[in-house]
């Protein structure tokens, strides 16, 4: 099984040499169908290069690359990111507001940031690299 996270979600799916995996798991990951035209969302649809399709395969890397997404593997290959392409990311900055996280806080209890809404909240981050 390879994991792969999304900004929606974490998902466990049968994929190999990379991320070739059937269609309903390109679906169920990116909620991206695929069609004859391409990868499909409402009435948008993105053609895919012939060497991202396969029988009842999609190459589900090649796809989230020519949406301009950027994609990180684990070097065992085993656990996948996908993160949120340019014009989600854009979106999400023209709003003024943080996407909602849940993370412990000092006493173990899980608390969301959505809780906090209305409220004045200083996050501070760090990261060792």
């Amino acid at each position: 099984m390879t994991k792969i996270l999304t900004p929606d979600g974490e998902h466990d799916i049968a994929a190999h040499d990379g991320l070739w995996m059937s269609p309903l798991d390109a679906e169920r990951v990116t909620g991206w169908t695929l069609k004859p035209e391409g990868m499909c969302r409402a009435d948008l649809c993105v053609p895919l290069p012939a060497s991202a399709l396969a029988p009842n395969e999609v190459d589900l890397e090649a796809f989230w690359k020519k949406l301009g997404g950027p994609v990180i593997a684990s070097e065992a290959r085993d656990v996948w990111a996908l993160g949120a392409p340019p014009e989600e990311r854009n979106a999400a900055l023209e709003g003024l507001e943080a996407p909602d996280f849940t993370l412990p806080d000092l006493d173990g209890v899980p608390r969301s940031l959505s809780q906090l809404r209305g409220r004045k909240v200083f996050l501070a981050t760090w990261a060792s690299w």
